[in-house]
């Protein structure tokens, strides 16, 4: 699966934040609840609209742009 397929960056969307396709919750928000120790099976409990996918698609998200992010030491 490709995140590509679940997620998009629309300007008019939420100032343009990545969402999950056809809704306007965002993939910070979601990656939020995960951080907060929410299970998978209480987000798509508490939000229908999403499904398993969707969660995938965050976290491939969320790791591709970690892996672009350069890091810098501090001296």
């Amino acid at each position: 699966m490709d995140w590509r397929d679940r997620i998009e960056l629309n300007p008019e969307v939420l100032v343009g934040k990545p969402v999950i396709k056809g809704t306007r919750i965002a993939v910070e928000f979601i990656i939020d609840l995960l951080g907060q120790g929410w299970t998978e099976a209480q987000i798509l409990d508490n939000y229908p609209q999403l499904r398993h996918e969707d969660i995938l698609a965050t976290l491939q998200y969320t790791s591709e742009l970690l892996k672009e992010e350069a890091v810098y030491s501090l001296p």
